[in-house]
């Protein structure tokens, strides 16, 4: 991972928290019924959550009570537009986007000396069934700030009446206690500190809950896709909810989402791209083992490249070549099929998602396809980092540096 730091494609943008920021931060988790971080320094990413705090209390979600109740925590500004490294859901930055676009002046100005806790409320206490999250609908988002600082306020403010009554301007207890409030709190009187709560509704979405699932319901018809083999065969017993249910490694699921014009290929256009490059480069990758060259210098050397690539053996080379060679027998007659010819993981993951959709199902659909099959190192680090991540540490060292290098020059 130290390869992807020093290129800053690891997590750059995190933000470093100490001093004053960990008490704040500690006590948001307290109010949020977690244990306090022992933790000295650290840093966040736009939702309030640390990667050094995760690997604290060795529990990435450690801002969850239980999957349907995630929180949120900030106290700087400076979270504003961030990145949310772990989300629960795909559309966790749109709701923080969301956040400071209504609140951005007042959050600025809160956190000058407070923390405000968030809770995403789906109506759900706890999902019991994987079809649970198709109850997903308005999310409400309830602000909350540490040291009960609306009630001082309150108290403030009747002070200041209390003063003002009378002859009370000379009783010196009455001067102490507003001293006292201000000194530990500030000057509370003209500070607005009311976070109204707002309303996100939420469309097409993936979760992190039930090991992993896709709902897709901006379409012809309702699609639920899950990435964990149990809880997709718990779902199908589930007969309460119109909606197709797939497992995400079923062949049927892309025939599906073609037919639902969700997806789309095209692969005379596609084999001209820099995509397709990146996908025959990472796939021949695979197969290069106990190589005189580093893999780097192959992949990027087109003399180095053929040369291994005549290397191996005659159904390793088809597999990689699959989708020329289909198109150059295409020429020559129809009668050939693409399933005859071309890999199916390969050509999977030439798919994109359909031109007509708006640019937040894409970027879902992304995902999904991404997901289906991890093959373009670009897409798979910009729409799943985290799975990204886990498998760039299994590769070779030199393997690595031309991912790396693939990707920054992409950026």
């Amino acid at each position: 991972m130290q390869k992807l730091k020093q290129t800053k494609l690891y997590r750059s943008e995190l933000i470093p928290v100490s001093g004053k920021l960990v008490e704040r931060y500690n006590k948001c988790l307290v109010k949020l019924g977690f244990a306090e971080t022992k933790l000295k320094t650290f840093h966040i990413d736009g939702i309030g959550w640390s990667p050094e705090v995760a690997e604290e209390k060795k529990n990435n979600y450690y801002l969850n009570n239980g999957e349907a109740n995630p929180h949120g925590i900030i106290i700087s500004p400076l979270q504003k537009g961030k990145p949310v490294y772990n989300p629960v859901h795909t559309f966790d930055r749109d709701i923080m986007k969301f956040v400071f676009k209504i609140h951005g002046e007042k959050i600025k100005d809160i956190t000058r000396d407070c923390a405000i806790c968030l809770d995403f409320d789906q109506g759900i206490d706890a999902f019991y069934e994987p079809l649970d999250v198709l109850k997903y609908n308005e999310v409400t988002i309830h602000f909350h700030l540490i040291n009960n600082l609306k009630n001082i306020q309150k108290q403030q403010l009747q002070l200041v009446e209390t003063f003002k009554r009378d002859n009370n301007f000379i009783d010196e207890t009455i001067h102490q206690q507003l001293l006292d409030s201000a000194k530990q709190y500030g000057d509370l009187r003209n500070r607005d500190l009311n976070l109204h709560e707002l309303q996100f509704t939420t469309d097409s979405f993936y979760t992190k809950a039930f090991g992993g699932v896709y709902v897709l319901r901006d379409f012809i018809t309702p699609i639920v896709v899950f990435e964990d083999e149990k809880w997709y065969k718990e779902a199908i017993k589930d007969t309460n909810y119109e909606v197709l249910l797939y497992h995400i490694v079923q062949p049927e699921l892309m025939d599906k989402l073609r037919d639902h014009v969700i997806i789309e290929y095209d692969l005379e256009k596609v084999v001209k791209t820099k995509r397709y490059e990146r996908i025959k480069k990472f796939e021949m990758a695979q197969y290069l083992k106990k190589t005189q060259h580093p893999v780097r210098d192959i992949l990027n050397d087109p003399i180095l490249y053929k040369s291994y690539l005549n290397k191996l053996d005659i159904d390793s080379r088809k597999k990689i070549m699959s989708v020329e060679r289909y198109l150059e027998k295409l020429e020559t007659s129809n009668q050939f099929k693409i399933a005859d010819i071309v890999d199916v993981k390969i050509f999977e993951a030439l798919h994109q998602p359909h031109s007509s959709l708006e640019a937040k199902h894409q970027d879902l659909i992304w995902k999904l396809l991404v997901n289906i099959s991890p093959k373009d190192v670009l897409f798979w680090y910009w729409y799943d980092k985290e799975d990204f991540y886990k498998n760039f540490e299994t590769w070779d060292d030199s393997l690595k540096d031309w991912v790396i290098e693939t990707i920054s020059n992409n950026i």
